[in-house]
């Protein structure tokens, strides 16, 4: 944390940074499961995507030499996304070794999924030949929004409403699978914002926020992958217009300064919970008192591993903190009746104390007409004089989603992946793993000829 706190820019340097006080950032897999069977625009596969063929285990060897790299680099604790493709594309025997690799290198893995497989699917990858767990805990993040053509029971959704059915359902599958087999399970909800939806996102959230979702995801659409599925004038979708749907949706204005991962340029995060139907902070940005519990947390809590630390260990981690600072309970007690005061005791006793995390984040890529030449730039040493290469080397420099080539040892920004190394990545695996058998003719020999 000392080393990526070391190299962040400063301008991302704030009070409320995570990166390097609490964490690395996330990480990501590439290269491992590049076809996907929905046609969604837009998308940032390249071209040469979907003539891949899904490999089990090419998967888990490409994914082994990239988490290798990435626990080298960055330590033994991270959260790590599956990505590339469809993951429910994978076998779930297959599926599950994955998961299980990612785990031995000490990361918290999440699948990320169009959501469109069936209950049978997820059972099998959660309980093993014997019918017992292999995982008491599962991470999934689904994509849901109009623009993805080709989901079973509609096939071209007319409006986000329209799927509310398919996000419960998905949903629900995870809710049955703890039921029957008490596997627990963190799901994020991830949505594509162009013009022609973004004044769909505050319905989402208000018809959602109560199915099961933890975190609701929304990405400004961005001129990357594949240019001939860019159908709209995507940087009519503002950040600020999207972060302001999700607050409506949310019922309330949304701070994201309070706490900071990377550069708010790219992402903006709001961390709260809901009582009922209404949404809160955590913290409140404008309370001097919350950001003082904010700076007491980085500095008493912050170099404490969450992710992945047994319960006993983590609760001995805890109480050796509070011991030698004794004054971080008053600070925690203070904050507590503070936040009780904001939600209501009768709401609390209303809703039984159920108390539901809720957290809303904007990743806003880059399109790749920057990102190309800022990253060449950089690759040489050279600082861009342009402004806009200029702002875009800083997003970069201070990108909070990695991704490993083992191949090189180094670890480049997801924008760089997409926009730079994913169509000459791909065009490589299409070879490697074509969706047809390439048959070759054989000559024969001079005097079969004759």
């Amino acid at each position: 944390m000392e080393r990526r706190w070391a190299e962040l820019p400063d301008i991302v340097k704030t009070p409320g940074q995570i990166i390097g006080r609490h964490g690395v950032g996330c990480e990501g897999t590439h290269g491992v499961f590049p076809k996907c069977n929905l046609k969604c625009t837009p998308c940032y596969h390249s071209r040469d995507a979907n003539q891949v063929r899904v490999d089990g285990p090419h998967t888990q060897e490409q994914v082994a030499a990239q988490l290798g790299l990435l626990r080298t680099v960055r330590g033994p604790r991270a959260h790590a996304q599956l990505i590339g493709g469809e993951v429910s594309l994978l076998p779930p025997d297959d599926h599950a070794a994955t998961l299980a690799i990612m785990r031995e290198h000490g990361r918290e893995p999440m699948s990320f999924t169009h959501g469109d497989f069936d209950y049978d699917y997820l059972e099998r990858l959660a309980l093993g030949d014997d019918g017992k767990r292999r995982f008491t805990r599962l991470s999934f993040a689904a994509h849901f929004d109009k623009f993805m053509y080709g989901r079973r029971g509609i096939e071209r959704p007319p409006s986000e409403k329209a799927l509310n059915d398919y996000r419960r359902r998905f949903a629900d599958m995870f809710a049955k699978l703890r039921r029957e087999h008490g596997v627990r399970y963190f799901l994020a909800h991830n949505m594509t914002v162009t013009p022609g939806n973004l004044d769909e996102i505050a319905g989402v959230v208000r018809d959602c926020r109560g199915m099961g979702y933890g975190m609701f995801s929304f990405q400004p659409a961005a001129f990357l992958g594949d240019e001939r599925r860019w159908k709209e004038e995507y940087r009519e979708a503002t950040p600020d217009a999207v972060w302001a749907e999700i607050g409506r949706g949310a019922g309330r204005t949304l701070g994201y300064h309070v706490f900071q991962n990377g550069d708010v340029r790219c992402n903006r995060t709001a961390y709260g919970f809901c009582v009922g139907e209404r949404w809160y902070p955590f913290l409140e940005e404008d309370d001097p008192r919350d950001l003082a519990v904010r700076d007491g947390f980085f500095r008493y809590f912050g170099k404490v591993s969450f992710t992945g630390t047994p319960p006993v260990l983590l609760a001995a981690k805890l109480i050796r903190v509070v011991t030698r600072h004794p004054g971080t309970v008053v600070t925690a007690m203070r904050w507590l009746a503070r936040t009780i005061r904001r939600v209501g005791p009768g709401r609390l006793l209303r809703h039984r104390f159920r108390i539901r995390p809720v957290t809303f984040v904007m990743h806003q890529f880059m399109d790749a007409e920057v990102v190309a030449p800022a990253w060449e730039m950089m690759q040489r040493g050279e600082q861009a004089q342009d402004a806009k290469l200029r702002a875009t080397q800083e997003r970069l420099a201070a990108c909070h989603y990695a991704m490993a080539h083992p191949e090189d040892g180094i670890l480049v920004p997801a924008c760089v992946q997409h926009a730079v190394l994913d169509p000459a990545e791909n065009a490589q695996l299409r070879t490697l793993l074509p969706l047809v058998e390439v048959r070759t003719s054989v000559r024969r020999p001079a005097t079969q000829e004759k």
